[in-house]
């Protein structure tokens, strides 16, 4: 039980900086408090002696939470045409560097995160079409990982060459 005492003080450390981070995603603080809520049971589910980075860690998984919030919050979104059409109008200006600084951060921050989000599919999407692929063509998991291992060793001697 102390071990779960434990974390839960740590949690409680990080709770301020990872309800920020959600709300900076998010722009809401129920749904943020939420996100905070879901990596806490995360954490609580998970094997914690293996984790290195604890406040890392949870700054992670509350991210992949509000993604998948938002993923969510677009998916379920029913509008009709007059709604979005008239939307921009009614706000004043469709881009968010003209509004109000209060306003302003939250809505680049679901542009940026919408932008990422893109990316990532764009990225599975990808990684599903290859898993297609080695399926149809019958190779085997260790050509995958043969695959995966020499990309890494690639990008580790990219990233050496640059310097960063």
């Amino acid at each position: 039980m102390q071990g779960q005492d434990w974390l839960a003080e740590q949690f409680e450390e990080n709770r301020g900086h990872l309800r920020g981070v959600a709300y900076r995603i998010l722009g809401s603080v129920d749904e943020a408090d939420d996100a905070v809520q879901e990596a806490w049971l995360r954490l609580s589910r998970s094997d914690s002696s293996e984790i290195e980075n604890l406040g890392g860690w949870l700054t992670t998984v509350v991210s992949r939470v509000c993604l998948d919030i938002l993923r969510s919050r677009k998916s379920r979104r029913e509008e009709s045409m007059e709604a979005q059409v008239a939307e921009p109008a009614a706000s004043g200006s469709a881009d968010p560097v003209g509004q109000d600084p209060q306003q302003r951060g939250p809505a680049l921050m679901r542009r940026a995160y919408a932008n990422a989000l893109h990316a990532r599919n764009a990225s599975r999407d990808a990684e599903q079409n290859r898993t297609e692929q080695n399926r149809v063509l019958r190779t085997e998991g260790e050509t995958d990982m043969q695959f995966v291992l020499r990309k890494q060793a690639r990008e580790q001697d990219h990233h050496q060459r640059v310097g960063t």
